[in-house]
């Protein structure tokens, strides 16, 4: 199953959904509703992955008497969908959120922090906590999460004589030389969506890129690099239209040596035998610098439900549950993600050396919108269009981040 990395609602949507859910409260279920129930809106409609949902619900729910129900609409429908039930007093107990989407509905005042509910996140990653937080309150829990890193095809490489590249540097140096025929040295996302920009992030933030002044800071030489590996013929100039999935498409048939990307794509990659691959931390500017790549995942959140503050316990005690350390690490396991306590993360990297970059990653991973708040779908744009812009020949790296921050802050 593949968990989301970063679909955020539009501007537009998000003022809908803030001035609605402000005026409704996200007050809760509906009248008289089964009181022994807890009802959860989330994403989850795959049949595998609904199915891996409910067997970790009801394993916490029996045991309290309990039972859960899941409302599984399609990820870009979350937000929508939650405004409907609310305008009809019938939102769910547990509502699960993208991470950067969590300031869109905690703004609102909708949301209950978690140390209210009995939800305790403190022997969690800092990381991970950050993605279910805003304004230093704790508003969901993620039990897993996912990032980025390097994955390689291991053949080419050795018959390159070429270990995984650390810098830059050595990045570009590797993609050169593993460009032969039909086969490009490395494949990235550039589409100008949520893909691209998440894939971009771990080159913007390492060197030293910020978010909230586009223009300042070491976003260029992010953008530069980019430029570089497509016009030098060591990635390919389609890049601007490919996204997570195309990438991975473009590894297994043999057509990239290298890719980013992440661990939702484990599943399909294990699934072939054309390459044989690993995974490797993604390169950083100079050597000795710590990547910092963007933390993925969904968060689940409890709506405010003030006319039953039992249903909000509930739903607690459910998330408390399936946030225990045995939880974790079992769900971790099964959707190739890593768990988001301490102590379930460090298991979790002993029983999958193969996927522990990942989990070294998301150690220093970052929140998209931990410092920008509901200011980051604006800002996802302009980055989208600042290395559309680069990659398609139309600007310089430094004019294009000009323009994205005229952008981004046109009408504040």
């Amino acid at each position: 199953m593949r968990l989301r990395t970063g679909r955020i609602p539009k501007p537009a949507t998000a003022l809908a959904l803030a001035g609605t859910m402000a005026a409704l409260g996200l007050t809760g279920c509906a009248a008289e509703p089964d009181p022994d129930t807890v009802t959860v809106l989330n994403s989850a409609t795959d049949a595998a992955e609904h199915e891996a949902n409910q067997d970790f619900f009801d394993r916490c729910a029996e045991p309290l008497g309990l039972e859960v129900e899941q409302i599984s609409v399609p990820a870009p429908q979350i937000a929508s969908k939650a405004l409907r039930m609310a305008s009809s007093d019938s939102l769910t107990d547990i509502l699960e959120l993208d991470g950067s989407e969590l300031p869109q509905f905690a703004g609102t005042d909708g949301l209950r922090p978690l140390a209210e509910t009995g939800v305790d996140t403190g022997d969690f990653s800092t990381s991970s906590n950050t993605l279910g937080s805003f304004d230093g309150v704790q508003y969901g829990v993620a039990r897993s999460v996912n990032s980025l890193a390097l994955i390689y095809n291991t053949e080419l490489l050795a018959e390159a004589g070429i270990e995984p590249p650390e810098t830059w540097d050595e990045l570009q140096a590797a993609a050169a030389e593993l460009t032969r025929g039909d086969t490009y040295g490395m494949a990235f996302s550039a589409s100008p969506d949520a893909d691209g920009v998440y894939q971009f992030l771990p080159f913007f933030w390492s060197a030293g890129g910020d978010e909230a002044q586009l223009n300042e800071g070491g976003g260029a030489a992010a953008l530069q690099l980019w430029q570089d590996l497509v016009d030098a013929g060591s990635a390919s100039r389609s890049v601007v239209n490919w996204n997570q999935q195309d990438v991975n498409d473009q590894f297994i048939s043999g057509r990239a040596a290298m890719m980013i990307n992440g661990p939702w794509q484990v599943p399909v990659l294990d699934g072939q035998d054309n390459v044989d691959w690993a995974v490797a931390s993604i390169p950083v500017p100079e050597a000795g610098l710590d990547p910092v790549a963007p933390i993925g995942g969904t968060v689940m959140t409890v709506p405010k439900n003030d006319d039953d503050r039992e249903r909000e316990r509930n739903a607690g005690r459910i998330l408390d549950c399936l946030n225990s350390e045995e939880n974790q690490l079992a769900w971790g396991e099964r959707i190739n993600n890593v768990p988001t306590r301490e102590a379930a993360a460090q298991t979790y990297r002993e029983q999958n050396p193969k996927l522990a970059p990942f989990a070294d990653l998301v150690t220093t991973a970052r929140s998209r919108t931990a410092e920008v708040g509901t200011r980051w779908p604006v800002i996802s744009d302009a980055l989208a269009g600042a290395f559309q812009s680069v990659l398609t020949g139309q600007s310089s790296p430094e004019d294009a981040l000009e323009r994205a921050q005229q952008q981004a802050t046109a009408g504040e």
